[in-house]
């Protein structure tokens, strides 16, 4: 291998490594996020499309804003993460566990001169008596030490938590394995939605790219009630569901209550209570403006209704009692969208009990027919979001390991302590891996709590 590849490669192996990589990959992660909290995601709402302009739709369609998570660049990002944190482990790795696996016992006057924390004093005890002492000190009130002899002298070493060093890798580990299973859940999950009207049932749920996905199995609506609060906001709203699996019910996934907060979950599928509205049919009259040629019309909630006069019409709210909104007023009434012959987009309401009013509308707004409204059949249904996600369960251990991690790295040190005996002369110093200060305290106190007891017991 050429000087030339050696330094590229070196190159390349400390880009790889680099802690301005990792700020600037996390950051990059962040803002991205922000952006798909905001874009919305999978199959556009019209709503969303009616705020932007077409040119900016084609922007944000080519850099795959509206499935930002699954596009190639947010999966390179991630990837280049990963290689990044394997990488720093890989590089720092060998000289932490070098700490760990292979202390120091000796503590030589380098290694004196270097330590935060010192402490000697004079003893006439023997040197096998006070090694003894020293050891059962220690073992009491720290850790039990290793003893080591070297140039004419004892050395006793003994440390705490020496793991906690690898806490940090721990935190690597853990985020690497929730983007294992983000990518799991991501190449074999899914997320979709479905609308199932009270006593029937369905076997395909569409994704929201707007794919039609086979269960494996029929979920059926058997019922659906919704408890409103005095101003008509809705309470809480639950269905009852059935599996069915060949047509028949699944043992203990029989009238299965679902609420907001309390899913569904069969094979690995979970379905979450998310709307619901009426799936029945409204019931109307259309005759022309002097009241002749009436004919019925009968439209359900999800379709769309062609009138004599070529217009369009589709139902957009019902209401009971129209007073609510209107105090003057009683009886049901609809708010129908209709779309006119000549282009243009009317918001109507049709009234039950006032059909006066309906051809008062019509008149005024040279509308070519007149609607009258005769109640309608109610048949609630209920929306489910549908999730499946086979890497959950990595996703939770990753989450674990991250919490051991967190933990170890910030609540915990690697403390270590020396004893030097020769001479008669004891020399005691120590170390924290990290919050040094306390350790400071801690270590001030044992090394007075060690020369009071040895003094007492020289004079005993």
């Amino acid at each position: 291998m050429t000087t030339n590849q050696r330094d590229f490669l070196h190159s390349l192996w400390d880009f790889f490594c680099s802690l301005k990589l990792t700020m600037f990959l996390l950051i990059s992660l962040a803002v991205i996020s922000i952006i798909g909290t905001i874009v919305p995601q999978g199959m556009v709402p019209p709503e969303y499309l009616a705020t932007i302009s077409p040119a900016k739709h084609q922007i944000y369609k080519a850099l795959g804003f509206f499935d930002m998570y699954h596009s190639w660049w947010f999966i390179l990002l991630l990837y280049l993460l990963t290689v990044n944190l394997v990488a720093c482990s890989i590089k720092r790795l060998p000289h932490i566990w070098k700490i760990i696996s292979e202390p120091k016992l000796v503590m030589d006057s380098g290694l004196e001169q270097s330590l935060p924390s010192k402490a000697s004093f004079n003893t006439g005890d023997r040197p096998e008596q006070l090694k003894e002492k020293l050891t059962a000190f220690l073992s009491s009130e720290f850790a039990r030490p290793v003893l080591t002899e070297a140039d004419g002298a004892w050395h006793l070493f003994a440390q705490k938590t020496p793991w906690c060093r690898l806490s940090v890798y721990f935190v690597h580990l853990s985020v690497i394995v929730i983007f294992i299973g983000a990518i799991i859940g991501s190449l074999f999950g899914y997320k979709g939605f479905v609308n199932i009207p009270e006593g029937q049932s369905i076997s395909k749920v569409r994704s929201r790219t707007g794919k039609d996905i086979d269960l494996g199995f029929a979920l059926r609506c058997e019922q659906f009630s919704v408890a409103l609060y005095k101003n008509g906001a809705p309470k809480e709203f639950k269905s009852i569901l059935t599996v069915l699996e060949n047509g028949r019910p699944v043992p203990d996934y029989t009238n299965v209550r679902v609420i907001v907060n309390d899913p569904l979950t069969y094979k690995g599928i979970t379905f979450y209570q998310s709307s619901y509205g009426n799936a029945g049919d409204y019931f109307f009259t259309v005759s022309a403006p002097d009241g002749k040629n009436a004919m019925p019309v009968t439209l359900s909630r999800n379709e769309s209704a062609t009138l004599p006069d070529g217009s369009t019409m589709h139902v957009m709210e019902d209401t009971d009692d129209v007073s609510k909104f209107v105090p003057n007023l009683t009886g049901p009434a609809v708010q129908l969208e209709m779309h006119t012959p000549r282009g243009a987009t009317e918001k109507v309401i049709v009234y039950a009990n006032h059909p006066e009013l309906n051809i008062k509308f019509a008149l005024e707004h040279n509308l070519g027919v007149v609607l009258q409204y005769k109640g309608s059949q109610k048949k609630m249904f209920t929306g489910l979001q549908v999730a499946k996600d086979p890497g959950v369960w990595i996703v939770w251990l990753g989450c674990a390991l991250m919490v051991v991690g967190i933990y170890g790295a910030f609540l915990m040190s690697h403390r270590r302590i020396w004893i030097r005996l020769q001479n008669g002369h004891v020399t005691m110093g120590g170390n924290a891996s990290k919050n040094q200060a306390s350790f400071e305290q801690h270590f001030e106190l044992l090394a007075k709590k060690l020369k009071t007891q040895l003094t007492v017991e020289e004079h005993l």
